[in-house]
């Protein structure tokens, strides 16, 4: 498994951008002592939540080994703290960052598969909001969406509901983030309209979890509720948990199942040493 740290000058953010790229290129057949070959990746672009950044889901969790035996590329880029929504004034397009640039940058890097069914986007929290607003609003590029105590709080934004960072005025805060809050709803940044805007036969698929004791645990019911009414190809799982990486560390495994992926590969790496 090669663990590769980009960084590179992003044309959406105007900046040099750091990312995250587990690549699992060096595993050996057993009998020829060769690496296994692919001709190309199926990919996982998988989001951090508040306060983190590119490393947090190598460290937090067992993704490495888990993409690993699965062939899997998993790309982790850094989205700050801002929502991976595009801010015009500041320039900071993270959802065109997200959806467009990065695709488009580790393909051309790496050998990715192109194909719709085969690129994948979750994240967890603020990331989980981040996968599903872009998931579906580059709903041509992801096949397969996954939210994990995904940060769906649209009417604390519109009610200006006092945010977990203290101190700070919570209008003047959601408008450096989302813009005008009035205009909020119906936006690309609102997760119940982006389901409107695309033909029923292509959505893409979701998977939503969460914990029984995170806080955040009734407005994904109702996001959830929305999507079936709606006739969304869901999978939703509550487990025990809170908004800990426990919790995330086991339900990354689920989604990895849930996808269309090898579930095992054989071969020699650090990982699995055998005769």
């Amino acid at each position: 498994m090669a663990v590769i740290q980009l960084n590179y000058l992003s044309k959406a953010l105007l900046r040099t951008v750091d990312v995250t790229v587990v690549l699992p290129v060096d595993t050996l057949d057993m009998e020829s002592m060769t690496y296994t070959k692919r001709k190309e990746y199926k990919t996982l672009y998988l989001l951090h939540g508040i306060f983190g950044d590119q490393n947090d889901w190598l460290y937090g969790t067992r993704i490495q080994r888990f993409a690993n035996e699965r062939g899997l590329c998993v790309v982790m880029p850094s989205g700050e703290n801002m929502f991976y929504v595009d801010q015009e004034h500041p320039h900071n397009h993270y959802s065109q960052f997200i959806g467009e640039e990065l695709v488009e940058m580790t393909r051309a890097m790496f050998p990715l598969s192109h194909k719709k069914e085969d690129t994948f986007i979750a994240g967890l929290s603020m990331g989980g909001y981040g996968a599903i607003v872009n998931g579906l609003k580059y709903y041509q590029t992801f096949g397969y969406i996954a939210g994990l105590s995904s940060a769906l709080m649209l009417e604390d934004w519109v009610n200006c509901k006092p945010p977990i960072i203290q101190g700070v005025d919570a209008k003047k805060y959601y408008e450096s983030l989302f813009g005008d809050i009035s205009k909020l709803q119906g936006s690309d940044k609102d997760y119940y309209a982006l389901v409107k805007k695309i033909p029923h036969d292509q959505l893409p698929k979701m998977y939503m979890c969460i914990g029984i004791d995170d806080f955040l645990l009734e407005t994904n019911r109702k996001y959830r509720n929305y999507l079936l009414k709606e006739k969304i190809d869901l999978t939703y799982e509550e487990g025990p948990g809170n908004h800990e990486w426990d919790f995330w560390d086991r339900y990354i495994l689920k989604i990895l199942d849930w996808l269309p992926l090898n579930k095992k590969d054989e071969g020699l790496n650090s990982g699995h040493v055998s005769k």
